[in-house]
This record gives C-alpha cells, structure tokens and sequence, in this order.
C-alpha cells in the first residue's frame, strides 16, 4: 500500500475514533470542566442567586478563615466524624469479609443481608433510623417494654446525635467495603496460605503476617475512598439530625450546602466547596505518600514471602 493511501486511511481511522468518542468528550465538557471551571470563577465573586455580581478576589476566602462563626465548628465536626467512622468502617467490613469468607452455610445470603443497605436509598435508611431513635420509637418502646429503662434521647443529645450519625452511616455504607475485601479474599491463593502455615503461621499471626499485606492494596483502595466520602457527608445529618442539637452534627457540607440554597451566597459557597477539595487533595496524597510502608503488591509480596527470613517471621 503507498504511503499516500495509508495517510488517507490512517485520518479515516482518527475521525472515526473522534466521532467514536465525542459524545463522551461533550458529556466531559458540559457536565464536568464547564462546572468546574464556574466554579472557580464564582469563588472570585460575591455571587447572590438574583442580583448584580461584583468581582471580589480573595475575599471570600479570606471571609472564610477570619470572619465566618461556623466554619471551624463545621470543619471539627466533619474530622471528629471522619476519624471515628473511617475506621470503624475499615475494620468492620474487613472482620465481617474474613468471617464470611470462611467454609459456612448461607454466606452468600448473608452477604446479601449485609449489603442490601448500600442499594437501598439513602433518605429511606435515614428516615428509618429516625423513626427508631424518636423518644417515642421502637428502640426506646422496646427498652421499656422489656427492661423498663428509658433510653437516652438519641437525636436531642449533643454526644449521642454524633453517635447516631456515625452508627448510621457505618450501617449504610459497610457492604460496599466488606464485598471489595471479599472479592480479594476469594482470589488469594491456597498454596500461599498453606505454605504460610507449614512454616509456622496460624490465627492472628497468619492474618496479619500473611493474609492483611496480600490485601493492603484493597485496603489501601478501600480506605481512600471511605476518607474522602467521610469528608464530603450531607444527608445523614441534613435529613437525620438538620445540623443540632447545639450544632453537633453540623458538618461541612451542610455548611456549603446552607450557604449556597439558604442563604443565596453561592460565590462563597463555591469557595467552600474548593477549601474542601484543597483538603481532600492533601489527605488523599498523605495517604498515598504514606502507602510504601504498608501496601504490599504482587511483586513485593512475592519477595517477601519468598526471603530466607520468611520462616523465622512466622514463628
């Protein structure tokens, strides 16, 4: 074929590519850059909902820092739910993966069980939990009915609000993490764990030593994940517990959220919204600066597990 006609055919090829991929290219465009892009321009004015929109710099971001009486209380609450869910969360699943991947009846059901409240919609999970946690619901009938003990007001407490949101959102979101580490403990091989346990590693030793470093990259994976949806919640206690009492679920989202559709600053909303992100982005790449030393890939561990020093780790 002369090079002319390969030229020719070559460019066919590329505009049918182009024609191929173009509908995904405007989705990108419209419904992620363009957004985006906005965004970061509204975060550099006072941008009302209806009214004139005046340039305004830094200020919303210095307003943010120095001048807002919720922006500190919001950002403690949001890390105070973050460090407490996150592993709890991680810990949760990866124990309910490990038991449910032993040789038990009904496993599969119980998977199911365990993750029918991450397809369930949210609102109605949450609107069940209230109804449970009202001083007049079920928990607290059953507590008096059979003990005759009244159980705290859940939702009107400071402390057990914070509780609350947190258990919640553990109970919603621990099928999703326990079916990706059951998915990676189904793929381990046999001979490894066998031969792990012909040098000596049994119980906890063997989990740890052997089985915990060849899922660390679901870990890993799992871990990131949970940390930046932790940062970014909002419907558990907008719709749980609307921010109180005293402000103690008043989280960073709701902050946003509040300040965009409530009190129509959507300028500084969007700056809100980009602290937000700049956070993420720093959490997110101390988690992955910090993964050498504890995520362990097919090669490293083939390494580790093959060294002379193998046998005398185990025992």
């Amino acid at each position: 074929m002369s090079s002319p006609r390969k030229g020719a055919l070559r460019r066919a090829e590329a505009r049918q590519a182009l024609g191929f991929v173009s509908p995904a290219l405007l989705g990108l465009g419209l419904f992620t850059l363009f957004p985006v892009g906005l965004s970061i321009v509204m975060s550099l004015f006072n941008w009302p909902t209806f009214g004139a929109r005046t340039f305004n710099g830094l200020g919303n971001y210095i307003k943010l820092f120095t001048v807002s009486p919720d922006f500190w209380p919001a950002m403690r609450n949001t890390f105070v739910f973050a460090i407490t869910y996150v592993p709890i969360n991680i810990a949760l699943s990866l124990g309910l993966a490990v038991a449910l991947n032993s040789r038990i009846r009904g496993r599969g059901v119980l998977r199911v069980l365990f993750f029918i409240p991450v397809v369930t919609p949210m609102v109605a999970n949450i609107l069940v939990w209230k109804m449970l946690l009202q001083p007049k619901g079920a928990l607290n009938g059953i507590s008096e009915g059979l003990f005759n003990h009244t159980l705290p007001s859940f939702l009107a407490d400071p402390f057990w609000a914070m509780v609350m949101v947190v258990t919640m959102s553990v109970w919603q979101g621990l099928g999703y993490n326990m079916l990706i580490f059951s998915a990676v403990l189904e793929q381990l091989p046999d001979s490894v764990i066998e031969a792990a346990r012909i040098d000596g590693a049994t119980g906890a030793r063997l989990f740890f030593r052997v089985t915990l470093p060849m899922i660390s990259p679901a870990v890993f994976f799992a871990t990131v994940m949970t940390m930046i949806g932790s940062l970014q919640v909002f419907a558990q206690p907008q719709l749980l517990t609307g921010g109180g009492p005293l402000n103690a679920t008043y989280f960073y989202g709701l902050y946003v959220y509040r300040n965009a559709f409530k009190h129509h600053r959507l300028g500084y909303a969007s700056a809100n919204a980009w602290v937000m992100f700049i956070i993420i982005l720093m959490l997110t790449m101390l988690v992955f600066k910090s993964s050498s030393a504890w995520v362990f890939y097919e090669a490293e561990m083939k390494n580790r597990l093959t060294s002379p020093a193998k046998s005398a780790r185990f025992r």
